[in-house]
């Protein structure tokens, strides 16, 4: 699939739509994310409408969108806590941007790039799972706690105890609404996919939302009691004057700017949100149908672009998100103009619309943020991975099980961990290849043979039996750590004495040095006894010196 250019008005067709569905998605959780930190509702949506478009005009991604992101609550909360005014939190977001502007400068981006794939595919699945687990209360009416991108910070509740305590508090007609709509949503998937034209155009999370605004309105026509109300709908401010919306954006405390608690908190809220923001960028590119690749040195740039001007105007801090850019892939759009335009969407309903918003039940909402998560957490990828092998799909499932068990950034140190584990012990078992016919042994060495695989290969020679003959090729290999190269020559000097032929293998190139030990011992500076064994060791040259010339 060609990939296409960036011209954003003929893209338009496919943007539009999706940003209608990254808008529809982004709301419930810009005002979840202000609720789970403590925050005023208005200051997620800040943040929401600064991502869209300050960050998606700086930023060179085609398909992330950004915003305030579950993964720093917890820092959010405590940093307010902390310094006891929402005031001196803003100047420490504007720091923080202007650290990442920095870092973008300083060419950090590159952090991103040394994430393991199956890493990345398990960030993405476990926010798949969360997002099923944290929204089904909501299909079912219990709308007790606030939605996020990943998940419910331990102190206000877990995801696992408030999957189940749902179903304990089930509202009939939420749960009406959510089934509808989550089913519709399936079906319009299979039917649009074999069609052509206008329909494709249709974002279904649109129709969702029309019909449960439908149904809501049939109950308050006919069954007022039982119509919902309050908690089960879309909350937003509401201003009756240009000053009164004028009233609800912030600006910072500047008198405490050498404020030690507020230089800390910026440097752990630049360092944070980079992190999430390119291992969120990493996997939108690998979700990216074309296959395009974001600068990540620019995106760190763009990121604190962002931030810097939420902070000035009172937003909360704003990373890539992986639930909003996951919905804006699978709504088809091509460009940056998606994010944009969902920005665009975002202010214009907070300052135009807000009444009409405030009509959505969250129950609709629910079944568009479940469809996104089951489209993250597929089991064909579960499938795909198991067929790979354990090094693959254990630390896939290790980091899925990880940031369930804790949050997004240490769930991924974790899984990281995991996969460099095993991608050290893939180079470890390749890194020496041994062979044995009727006692003709083969010892190829691979790759970078370091210190730790000195053991095996100590062990392997040890075994050799006598009147053996031995090849040793290293001529493969990058790299021979001087342990290895010794118990080698240690080896070749013993072999004689149990009649064992060596021939080494070897490239001028690149292993200079070896046999220093034989040479020695052969000239009698060893300090053992001198014995003439030449006709059992000899010495290969496979790949001749580079000429002088």
């Amino acid at each position: 699939m060609a990939a296409p250019r960036a011209n954003y008005f003929k893209s338009l067709s496919s943007d539009i739509p999706s940003s209608i569905v990254v808008f529809l998605v982004a709301l419930p959780l810009c005002l979840g994310v202000a609720l789970a930190s403590n925050a005023s509702p208005f200051s997620g949506l800040i943040a929401g409408i600064v991502g869209g478009i300050v960050v998606g005009f700086a930023s060179k991604s085609h398909l992330s969108v950004s915003g305030p992101a579950a993964g720093l609550t917890v820092i959010v909360a405590a940093a307010i806590a902390t310094l006891q005014s929402f005031e001196a939190f803003l100047l420490a977001v504007v720091l923080a941007g202007v650290l990442q502007i920095i870092l973008g400068f300083l060419k950090a981006g590159v952090i991103g790039d040394y994430v393991p794939n199956g890493v990345i595919k398990g960030m993405l699945a476990a926010i798949g799972l969360i997002l099923i687990l944290n929204q089904v209360p909501h299909l079912l009416g219990d709308d007790s706690h606030f939605e996020t991108d990943e998940g419910v910070i331990p102190e206000k509740g877990n995801i696992f105890s408030n999957f189940i305590n749902a179903f304990a508090h089930i509202t009939p007609v939420a749960f009406l609404i959510g089934g509808v709509c989550l089913a519709f949503h399936f079906v319009w998937e299979k039917i649009v996919a074999k069609q052509k034209g206008f329909i494709k155009a249709v974002p279904a999370p649109l129709l969702v939302v029309l019909i449960a605004v439908g149904i809501n309105y049939y109950f308050q026509s006919s069954q007022p009691a039982s119509a919902l109300v309050g908690d089960h709908l879309v909350k937003i401010p509401i201003a009756n004057s240009p000053n009164e919306f004028l009233s609800f954006f912030n600006t910072p405390d500047w008198s405490r700017i050498f404020d030690y608690n507020v230089l800390t908190i910026a440097v752990t809220l630049a360092l944070v949100a980079s992190l999430e923001s390119l291992l969120s960028i990493e996997a939108v590119d690998d979700l990216d149908p074309y296959q395009r690749v974001t600068p990540t040195n620019r995106e760190l740039k763009a990121q604190g672009l962002g931030n810097l001007v939420s902070g000035l105007i009172g937003g909360l801090p704003v990373t890539s998100v992986i639930v909003r850019s996951s919905a804006n892939v699978n709504s088809g759009a091509k460009t940056k103009m998606s994010a944009i335009l969902h920005g665009v969407l975002l202010l214009v309903s907070v300052a135009f619309l807000p009444f009409v918003l405030n009509m959505i039940p969250k129950a609709a909402l629910a079944a568009v943020l479940i469809f996104t998560g089951y489209k993250l957490a597929k089991p064909s990828l579960f499938k795909s991975f198991y067929k790979k092998g354990w090094d693959q799909f254990l630390p896939f499932v290790i980091t899925i099980v990880a940031i369930l068990a804790t949050d997004l950034l240490k769930g991924v140190i974790i899984g990281i961990g995991v996969g460099l584990f095993f991608s050290f012990r893939s180079n470890f078992r390749s890194a020496v290849f041994v062979v044995n016919d009727n006692n003709k042994y083969l010892f190829r060495l691979r790759k970078d043979v370091s210190f730790l695989n000195k053991a095996i290969i100590k062990r392997k020679l040890e075994e050799v039996p006598e009147g053996s003959s031995v090849i040793i090729d290293a001529s493969r290999a990058d790299f021979i750590d001087r342990d290895v190269i010794e118990t080698i020559e240690d080896f070749m000097i013993a072999a004689p004495l149990k009649d064992i032929h060596v021939e080494l293998k070897k490239s001028n190139l690149r292993d200079q040095g070896f046999n220093e030990k034989i040479a020695d011992h052969k000239n009698g500076t060893s300090g053992g006894p001198v014995r003439n064994h030449d006709k059992s060791v000899s010495v290969k040259t496979d790949v001749p010196a580079p000429s002088k010339n």
